[in-house]
């Protein structure tokens, strides 16, 4: 199927906008601390890497904080920011006479300077003369350069090097809060482009569902999405690995790697949990979708999903500025307890579950977490802020309160994942709560997963993502219905128009 979208040109003036934002930020730092406004913001972008001791070059992508402030596609650059001025300056690697026959013109310093939107550009090899030449103050440069913990990894960030450092005054802990707490609310032009990879994803997503069939590939699936967002959208990257579980699969919550490739055949009774999203100039989408492979929910799958679908809906209607991420998860895994009630799999007190957090057994994984240039997208833990030790909640990946213009996905799920289950079942605690007759019923269920992207608004939140959620929308689409699906065209559960 065609699309009806086409890619949006690029603002190059929003990396200007986040540049400016940073400025903004950091200069309020320093004169709240009584120190000079002076020295240069200093990043290095990312290198070229290859393929372990091989000649093969993968796909590069920028390095995000990079790409946030300069937007640039190439590797081996640097950038600086101008404390005292505000200048931006960028550095290009100086290409050898060889590079025009195998990879293509040499572009001259102008190209980038206007690409870009740069105050000047100059050379790598030309760092220490350019920068000492800029800097108004006494003394040796100052270089405020970006080091700091990335709290969903684990890992820290790279702070610049370069032949001459050395003749520089390094800060190597003022930038790294400030940057990253700019990246958490998002500007108008970025809001377009997290929109564009929405849509374009939304209509993949929906394409997948049309097109799949008892009998097929997993990695069919991927590759139908794959095709769609490229083909349509020009979104050469994903935002992560694609995840295209079905069966007993989708309860594996990072399903897709290397040692599970997304390689299942579909079967029927099957459902399928496909979590996939596009990526278009840095910004990326991450939607679930979940459906019966054979087009047609039953009592137990349509059981499970609509418990995801009202946690999912539930969430996004309390969403507004002020409200607590933590409060958000829990009302997912309370929803999610009192649908499983009602339909029969647990039984008891809904508060009395809440404090053993059975809720952490069908939703071991965090609500949710913020998304942009990165899927995972930093700033979800403020400096000093602790981890929860309690099953669920230690797997947030922010307990903030929700801001204006934050995006962060809604992507609740009920699993039926052995390790957790086997465990609760046999525990004097919990296993008062579980119709066991029931629960193995599902026992190779798998599990359900609705995930849709939202940004935060003055007064509520918008969802972004646009893809059947409810079960006649999926059924309709699936059986051939167009999407959207004009509402006087979607039959009740009694079968009515």
């Amino acid at each position: 199927m065609a699309s009806s979208l086409s890619p949006p040109e690029v603002p190059i003036e929003l990396h200007v906008e986040n540049r400016e934002k940073l400025l903004k930020s950091l200069t309020q730092h320093l004169s709240t601390s009584s120190r000079p406004l002076q020295g240069f913001v200093f990043l290095q972008g990312g290198e070229e890497q290859t393929r372990h001791c091989t000649d093969h070059v993968e796909l590069f992508r920028q390095e995000s904080y990079f790409a946030y402030l300069f937007g640039v596609r190439e590797p081996g650059f640097y950038g600086a920011l101008d404390i005292a001025s505000g200048e931006s300056i960028l550095f290009a690697p100086r290409l050898p006479d060889e590079y025009a026959v195998w990879l293509g013109e040499i572009k001259p310093l102008s190209y980038f300077k206007e690409r870009y939107m740069i105050s000047a550009v100059h050379y790598t090899d030309e760092i220490t003369k350019v920068l000492h030449q800029q800097y108004q103050g006494s003394g040796k440069p100052l270089l405020y350069l970006l080091h700091g913990l990335n709290t969903d990894s684990n890992n820290y960030s790279k702070p610049a090097d370069f032949e001459g450092i050395d003749k520089f005054k390094m800060d190597l802990n003022t930038l790294h809060p400030i940057l990253t707490e700019c990246r958490v609310t998002k500007s108008e032009l970025e809001l377009t482009l997290i929109q564009f990879a929405n849509d374009i994803s939304s209509e993949a997503h929906v394409e997948v569902m049309r097109n799949a069939k008892v009998g097929m590939k997993e990695y069919q699936l991927e590759s139908l999405f794959l095709h769609h967002t490229y083909m349509y959208g020009g979104c050469r990257h994903c935002s992560y690995t694609c995840i295209c579980a079905t069966g007993d699969n989708s309860a594996v919550l990072h399903y897709g790697h290397a040692a599970a490739p997304n390689d299942k055949t579909l079967q029927e009774g099957d459902m399928a949990l496909l979590d996939m999203g596009a990526e278009y100039h840095f910004y990326g989408s991450d939607i679930t979708c979940s459906f019966p492979v054979n087009g047609t929910f039953n009592r137990d799958q349509s059981l499970i999903y609509n418990a995801v679908l009202r946690a999912h809906n539930a969430v996004i209607s309390s969403m507004r500025p002020g409200v607590g991420w933590v409060n958000m998860h829990k009302l997912a895994e309370k929803t999610i307890l009192e649908s499983l009630n009602e339909g029969g799999i647990l039984f008891g007190d809904i508060d009395a579950m809440i404090h053993e957090r059975l809720g952490a057994i069908f939703m071991p994984h965090g609500l949710g977490h913020l998304l942009g240039i990165d899927t995972h997208d930093p700033g979800g833990y403020l400096q000093g802020a602790e981890r929860s030790k309690e099953p669920g909640l230690k797997a947030l990946r922010t307990t903030r309160e929700l801001l204006e213009g934050m995006v962060i996905t809604v992507e609740p799920g009920c699993y039926f994942i052995d390790a957790l289950l086997v465990p609760a079942m046999e525990n004097p605690k919990t296993s008062k709560y579980f119709n066991i007759q029931e629960i193995n019923k599902f026992r190779g269920f798998g599990g359900v997963r609705i995930e849709s992207d939202v940004y935060v608004t003055s007064s509520g939140c918008v969802n972004m993502t646009k893809c059947p959620r409810e079960i006649q929308e999926i059924e309709a689409v699936m059986a051939g219905a167009p999407w959207p699906i004009p509402k006087t065209t979607i039959p009740s559960a009694n079968g009515e128009i």
